[in-house]
């Protein structure tokens, strides 16, 4: 069977603030496959600088034919063998549970000369044998260096001379822009290294992490993906990865490609992928919340002091947040057919620094670690409130 990509479960505009930690995951992941039917509401951020369309602003753009022979050697085609315990049916014939092999298929792409290979989490999540196979049919058995389920990122190796090993070179998805080119190579139901070409179609959205966490920054495109290009490389026009492809959105009338997937930002991946060689594992800061960014007609109809801010939706007990004192919603109030938290505590500064947008919020505490202090300033009522937070460890 394909490796799946998930469909994105919908956040219904509450994110996992706290959840969130790391590097950029300090936002949350996913595969492609049904999560969830629920409305996801949107916000489109304007990119604070232009961009001629469909090009970057910088550097010589090469071809897709260029780009994709440069590039499609270092991309691999990944086979995974996983064995799931059937429970015991004593009515047919079944009295004490068999396990079945499950094999799946994905993509990933070499980093270095080391060997190290980059895929989604989701494609060997479970998995008891992974075999990963190149541009020339060679098929080695990989080791899983780490993986990160809450940006659906994981490190493979495989022991294969260096001189033998094609990498890609890693971009600054910082830098992209809506209308930008770009390609995608992977390995759509088990087709090797299929190119796929399209734009960026929006930046900054928000995709669910198997461990139904949130990942920021995430990159759409409607460059063609299917199951199987899970964990390929998304390029810009100058061959540099610029993402990891990770999910689609169907809209649940089909399992194919419609025109929306998503990409985990490279910048986010460089930060895991780096834990992830040095130590195995990645540790995630937590503040324990979920929220929701203010809007400036939402402070006006909860006659709030600010414009600006993160409206706490809840506070997960036994985390820093609550044992600092955060308080969270005690209503919901539709407003336009958007639920809003009402009633809570709404986080305006972290360390003295403005948070205006959840996402604000959720990129400072991805630059923290389990353990450090925080000072939140939150405005309760009609008062200003300074309190300090131990973060804890993402669940």
């Amino acid at each position: 069977m394909q490796a799946s990509f998930r469909v994105p479960r919908a956040l219904a505009g509450l994110l996992a603030a706290a959840l969130l930690g790391g590097g950029i995951a300090l936002g949350g992941a996913a595969a492609f496959g049904k999560l969830g039917n629920k409305t996801t509401i949107i916000r489109e951020e304007v990119a604070s600088r232009s961009s001629a369309p469909a090009a970057f602003q910088q550097g010589k753009q090469r071809s897709i034919n260029e780009i994709y022979r440069a590039s499609a050697p270092a991309v691999v085609h990944i086979e995974t063998t996983t064995r799931v315990k059937q429970p015991a049916d004593p009515f047919f014939g079944n009295p004490f549970g068999t396990s079945q092999t499950q094999r799946a298929l994905g993509s990933g792409f070499v980093i270095d000369k080391a060997g190290h290979i980059v895929t989604n989490y989701h494609v060997v999540q479970g998995a008891s044998l992974i075999q990963v196979s190149f541009s020339n049919n060679e098929r080695f058995k990989a080791k899983v260096v780490g993986v990160d389920p809450s940006t659906d990122v994981a490190v493979l190796k495989v022991n294969v001379k260096s001189r033998a090993l094609k990498t890609l070179t890693l971009g600054n998805s910082d830098d992209v822009r809506v209308g930008d080119q770009v390609i995608a190579i992977g390995n759509p139901f088990g087709l090797d290294r299929s190119v796929t070409a399209g734009i960026v179609s929006a930046v900054q959205r928000r995709i669910e992490a198997p461990n139904n966490l949130s990942i920021a920054h995430v990159i759409q495109t409607d460059a063609a993906l299917n199951h199987g290009n899970s964990g390929g490389p998304l390029l810009n026009a100058q061959g540099e990865v610029i993402g990891v492809n990770a999910q689609i959105e169907t809209g649940g009338q089909t399992q194919g490609n419609v025109g929306i997937g998503f990409a985990i930002p490279i910048n986010t991946v460089k930060a895991v992928v780096a834990e992830l060689i040095k130590h195995g594992k990645v540790q995630h800061a937590f503040l324990g919340i979920e929220g929701k960014t203010l809007q400036p007609n939402i402070a006006r109809l909860f006659h709030l002091p600010v414009t600006s801010g993160v409206l706490i939706a809840s506070v997960r007990p036994n985390t820093g947040a609550a044992e600092a004192g955060l308080k969270a919603a005690t209503n919901q109030i539709t407003v336009e057919g958007e639920s809003w938290p009402a009633g809570g505590d709404v986080i305006v500064k972290a360390d003295g620094q403005p948070v205006p947008t959840i996402e604000r919020l959720i990129d400072f505490i991805s630059t923290k670690k389990p353990g450090d202090k925080i000072g939140l300033e939150v405005i309760r009522g009609a008062s200003r409130v300074h309190l300090s937070v131990t973060l804890g460890r993402q669940p």
